[in-house]
């Protein structure tokens, strides 16, 4: 049995946000943009880092959340073992489209937050853009786009597409959300993680700068260490 974690004693971590400058009344921690825009040559999936014969990769967190909780429970716990890599992506805590509302806000604060923490420490951190349904990248129900907050515009930011554009729905909902990104931050560079399908991806082609890396599954079946 899995072991499960109550973050609620200690705070929610009041620790990873020493540090941190806060975005809009959410009051979401702000991952600050790099003074240089460095490209990773690869992503690697958090639990997958000990499988790399290199360090020159980026640690990413597209897979199921409680592969990850660890890393969200006790980031101090894992810091050195990340630090030993060139980049650090902030956790793909889920934001699923029937999820309630408080809790894609919980889960976006999370992915700042350890993002905040390890930048604080020095680490370089591309932060990770994550929506569920409109209620989280318009504002069709709050005066603020909750996906973008914390988020730097003009800069580099990572998206996955692994496992969530599986259904007509959810191809729905990550082409509106994706739009409505690349207007929001207008970032330099899209890193995306998984595939990149023309009929979300071909009408934004010229928005930016996207670069596409296999997903673990694909990378390891292509043999790709």
């Amino acid at each position: 049995m899995r072991k499960k974690y109550n973050i609620i004693d200690d705070g929610f971590h009041p620790e990873l946000v020493e540090k941190a400058f806060f975005d809009g009344i959410l009051e979401i921690p702000i991952i600050q943009a790099p003074k240089e825009i460095i490209i990773p040559k690869t992503m690697t999936p958090f639990t997958k880092r000990n499988y790399v014969d290199s360090y020159d990769t980026a640690i990413c967190e597209y897979e199921h959340d409680y592969r990850f909780a660890n890393l969200i429970y006790d980031p101090e716990a894992v810091y050195e073992d990340i630090s030993r890599f060139s980049a650090f992506i902030t956790p793909d805590a889920s934001l699923y489209i029937d999820m309630p509302l408080c809790l894609q806000i919980v889960n976006t604060y999370f992915n700042r937050a350890v993002g905040a923490y390890f930048q604080s420490r020095g680490e370089y951190v591309i932060p990770n853009i994550r929506w569920g349904d409109e209620r989280t990248y318009t504002t069709c129900e709050l005066p603020e786009k909750i996906a973008f907050l914390g988020a730097p515009k003009h800069s580099i930011v990572s998206i996955g597409t692994f496992g969530c554009i599986r259904s007509a729905e959810n191809k729905y909902y990550f082409k509106a959300g994706l739009e409505a990104m690349l207007i929001e931050l207008e970032p330099v560079v899209v890193l995306v993680y998984g595939r990149m399908p023309d009929s979300i991806f071909k009408d934004y082609a010229g928005s930016t700068q996207f670069i596409q890396y296999d997903d673990w599954t694909t990378r390891k079946r292509r043999g790709r260490s």
